[in-house]
């Protein structure tokens, strides 16, 4: 290779490892969060018993959840005890979420300032995640029991419409709503 050609290609790998360091992770701006784990929106989420994708598992299986049902109970016909059961699921469910979204915003505050103090070891690293842990799966569990709740509230063709009416398609939703109640 002659030195022209050697000073282009050194050029041209300069040049290339000068991008490749000036991409940022995707992490970028995040450092400035109040909780690095969780953004403002996850947060306001959490503290107002949103759904947050919880109770996806049994959403996309064919258990409506709640707050939709709620939404769309003119087009799914509910008569006034399904509403009024229906409003007791969603206040339940909302109010359990509320603290237990208040008690995940904690645990992912108390991780967060043990990693900003510079406080945390091995046994108290163990015991911050565990208390995340502990405070997500009950969440989710109280968002699952919802559409479970739920689930026996509806009949089949409301349940139907509903996923209809979400746009889900019919892959996926197994004979499950023949144990249901529904009115």
């Amino acid at each position: 290779m002659n030195i022209g050609m050697t000073a282009v290609f050194v050029t041209a790998l300069s040049v290339a490892g000068l991008a490749l360091a000036s991409e940022s992770s995707p992490y970028a701006g995040e450092e400035s969060r109040e909780i690095k784990a969780l953004s403002k929106s996850e947060i306001d989420g959490l503290l107002a018993g949103k759904g947050m994708g919880y109770g996806k598992a049994a959403e996309l299986n064919g258990y409506p959840g709640p707050a939709h049902v709620l939404e769309l109970g003119d087009e799914l016909s509910l008569t006034a005890s399904q509403r009024q059961e229906t409003e007791i699921v969603f206040a339940q469910m909302e109010t359990a979420a509320k603290a237990l979204g208040a008690d995940l915003v904690a645990a992912e505050r108390a991780l967060d300032q043990a990693f900003r103090s510079k406080k945390i070891d091995e046994s108290s690293l163990s015991e911050l995640v565990k208390k995340i842990g502990d405070a997500e799966s009950r969440l989710r569990v109280v968002h699952l029991r919802a559409h479970l709740q739920q689930t026996e509230i509806l009949n089949d063709q409301q349940i139907s419409k509903y996923m209809a009416l979400r746009g889900y398609s019919r892959a996926g939703h197994g004979n499950h709503h023949k144990h249901h109640h529904g009115r």
